[in-house]
């Protein structure tokens, strides 16, 4: 019997970022270490629980479902037509990628990093004004309203990580969707 599901769909690493402490930007790096269940190796925001500053204020038990964050290469493209330069990193995004949708995956799907690592979709990254600091206005053009009224977020995703491993760029990026019916992404 053939599965009715698609081919998963294939993109790559353009670029891995890690910090060690809690500044906005991350440094790129040669490779990232993903470890399941916890978050990229010496990031500041590894770990079980809640690891952003705001959010530990809030409650520090809560499961930190913001382990890893993504963002397609492709937002730089449209911020540089709109005057505001960004690059790999700045967001303070731990993988940046490209030929993937990130945000119109469903919540739940899982993408195959490289030839170890897999992390799961947990929801849009809901950005700070911190964004300003990187380019005057770019909050706005990051989050904002549609025709509809409905906010939208373009800053990236943020997922957990289920199996860990070496993430490096120019690896392949491969997507695996979830089973059942398909859940819209909300921040987290």
């Amino acid at each position: 019997m053939t599965d009715p599901r698609p081919e998963p769909l294939a993109g790559h690493v353009v670029a891995v970022a890690r910090d060690d402490a809690h500044r906005f930007s991350k440094p790129t790096r040669e490779s990232i270490t993903l470890i399941a269940g916890i978050g990229v190796e010496g990031d500041a925001h590894a770990g079980t629980t809640v690891q952003h500053l705001s959010r530990i204020r809030r409650d520090p038990t809560t499961p930190n479902l913001r382990q890893v964050h993504l963002i397609h290469a492709e937002l730089f493209d449209d911020m540089a037509e709109r005057g505001h330069e960004v690059h790999a990193g700045a967001l303070g995004e731990n993988v940046t990628t490209a030929g993937i949708d990130l945000l119109g995956l469903s919540r739940g799907t899982r993408l195959a990093l490289g030839a170890e690592a897999v992390v799961e979709i947990t929801g849009l990254r809901n950005p700070c004004v911190q964004i300003d600091g990187i380019s005057e206005g770019l909050m706005k053009e990051l989050v904002h309203l549609d025709d509809t009224g409905a906010t939208v977020r373009l800053a990236g995703v943020m997922s957990v990580i289920f199996e860990g491993g070496v993430v490096r760029p120019g690896d392949d990026i491969r997507v695996i969707p979830p089973a059942g019916r398909p859940e819209p992404l909300q921040p987290v």
